[in-house]
This record gives C-alpha cells, structure tokens and sequence, in this order.
C-alpha cells in the first residue's frame, strides 16, 4: 500500500444503559461527552462520542448503548482491549479515583517500560489505563472530578486477539501501513507513523480462545486514520484491488468512513479527520443536545420519543 495510516481515529463498542454509560465516561474515566448522536443505521439507539475538548480524532471512544443488550463474549475475531493514554506519575492516582468509583484494577509492567492498569467497565468491556515512559503531548479535557494533570490524554492503543498472526499482520503492514515493532511472548506489537500512544495495536495470539461475540461489553470496530476525503478515496481503491471487501464511502456527518474485516474478524474502519464534530453545534455546547444529520431531521419528534432520556453531568461543561 502506498497510503499509510497516522494512527487511531477511535474505538467504538456496545454497551448497555445509556445513562450509565455516560455517568461512567464522563464522570469516572473524566473524558468530554462531544457529540450525542443516533446510530445513521438504527435511529432508535444513542451513537455517543467521548474525546478530549475538542472530539480531535485518537481521542474518541464511542458506544452503541442499548438497555436490553445481551451479553457480549470477548474472544478472537475482535478487538479485546481498549487502552487509554495517562500521564507517566498518575496510576496511583487513577487507583485511588477508581476504587472510589467501585471499580476494581489490576496494575502489569511490559518491556517497553509501560505501567498499566487494566479494570473494566460497568458493561464488562476490558479498558486499560497505560503511562508511557515517553510522555504524551496532547491536551487533556480538565474537570473537578479529573484534573488536567492525572487527565486522560487519548486512545493509547487497542489489542486484537486472533487465533493465527499471519494474515492479521499482513493486513495491518500492508492495508494499514503499519510497522512490526516487537514482540513479546504471544503478542506482537505494530505502530502506526511515529509510533507512541494513539498509534499502536497489539495482537495477541490466543489459537485456544473461543470467538468472540459482538454484544454488549465488547468493541464493534476500530477505527484508523485518513486525512480527508482525497485520501480515502485513493485507499479504497487500492484495498479493493488487493482484493479486500470493502463498503462504499459513508457519511458519518462527522467523518467519512469506510469498512472492511481484517482477516483474523475485527471490523476495521478508515475514518476521515474532517469535517469534526464543531460543524453542528459550538465548540463550548458539544454533546448537549441530541443532534441528527440531515435526512433523519424530519423524523426528529419519532426518534426522539424512542430514546430514553438522558441527564447530562455538569463536568462535561467547558468552566
């Protein structure tokens, strides 16, 4: 492939009660809700994004919440773990803020010098929390319950798990452009331009784990990056005439996006850094308001008596 990825776009999953979902993201993890959206496939369901101040893609975690979901089953086919960029002195900090919230966490060190807590949240999805010896420049969103400086500063890195490596890391080399960095027993670690945190996927090899089961508590799909629309356009091709099943180019409002299944089953995704999430509604009243793209404005009044209402927590407002 010619194009390359620069990194992660974000990660979006399936949870459950919307309302918790938010209390969790916002209030717990301490990250922005940006933009409070429907599912463009099926309306009746909240699309909600959670980033830093400004949505700036590597920042976003986004989730399908439905009340009733069934339970999902992490295994391969799937991305396993979501990981979170934290300052490289804040983990005892952030196990002090989440025993607070009732959230239990396990703290790992791997070779590359990274300090990990890994803990779940209320819908069972595996998070981890990572500080990167190198340091991670990008502004944090700053509330009263997180400060700026213990501050989520991005998407860290995601983990597929697959039964067999080859092909995964072909598609990621070669679809994605990423590099082969390390690996380290049964994982193998890839990284995207420079590398660092919010350019990294680990692939975990696990050949006796069950598949996975896309519901509740687990990742839809992972997104990467494209600079625009030009570039998109030009990936599409070339994955197309390596033979990849890739979708049409989607509206997504905020983005542009394309699908495709690497072959270990995650869904991947190549979305657009323009046009952001500002092109609807000010930057200091992001995620306030349930907003719908145009050709599901007309059906406003029905959408919104599906969903269920929705108490937004004071410390997603700008001071």
């Amino acid at each position: 492939m010619s194009i390359k990825t620069s990194g992660l776009h974000h990660v979006t999953a399936i949870g459950g009660d919307p309302q918790r979902n938010v209390d969790f993201y916002t209030r717990a993890l301490g990250l922005r809700l940006v933009k409070t959206t429907v599912n463009f496939d099926d309306p009746g369901t909240f699309h909600l994004y959670y980033g830093d101040e400004h949505g700036k893609p590597g920042s976003l975690m986004t989730f399908f919440p439905w009340r009733d979901a069934p339970k999902g089953r992490h295994g391969t086919g799937q991305a396993t773990t979501t990981s979170f960029s934290v300052p490289e002195t804040s983990l005892g900090w952030w196990k002090r803020h989440l025993a607070e919230n009732r959230v239990e966490t396990s703290q790992i060190r791997n070779s590359d010098g990274e300090e990990t807590l890994t803990f779940a949240d209320p819908d069972g999805l595996k998070l981890a929390l990572v500080a990167h010896p190198q340091g991670d420049p990008r502004d944090p969103w700053d509330t009263k319950l997180v400060p700026a400086e213990h501050a989520i500063r991005g998407l860290h890195s995601v983990t597929l798990s697959v039964s067999k490596e080859d092909a995964t890391a072909g598609m990621l080399t070669d679809g994605l452009g990423l590099t082969f960095v390390n690996q380290e027993g049964n994982r193998l670690r890839f990284s995207a331009g420079e590398g660092g945190p919010g350019a990294l996927v680990d692939v975990l090899v696990t050949p006796d784990a069950p598949r996975g089961l896309v519901a509740a508590g687990t990742v839809h799909h992972v997104a990467w990056r494209a600079p625009d629309e030009a570039t998109q356009a030009a990936w599409r091709d070339e994955l197309i005439d390596d033979g990849v099943n890739v979708t049409s180019i989607l509206d997504r409002q905020y983005f542009r996006s394309i699908y495709f299944r690497e072959p270990g089953g995650t869904l991947l995704e190549v979305a657009t850094d323009e046009p952001g999430f500002a092109i609807d509604e000010p930057l200091l009243e992001l995620g306030r308001a349930l907003k719908l793209p145009p050709w599901l404005e007309p059906k406003r009044e029905d959408i919104e008596a599906m969903l269920p209402k929705l108490d937004l927590p004071s410390e997603n407002n700008p001071r």
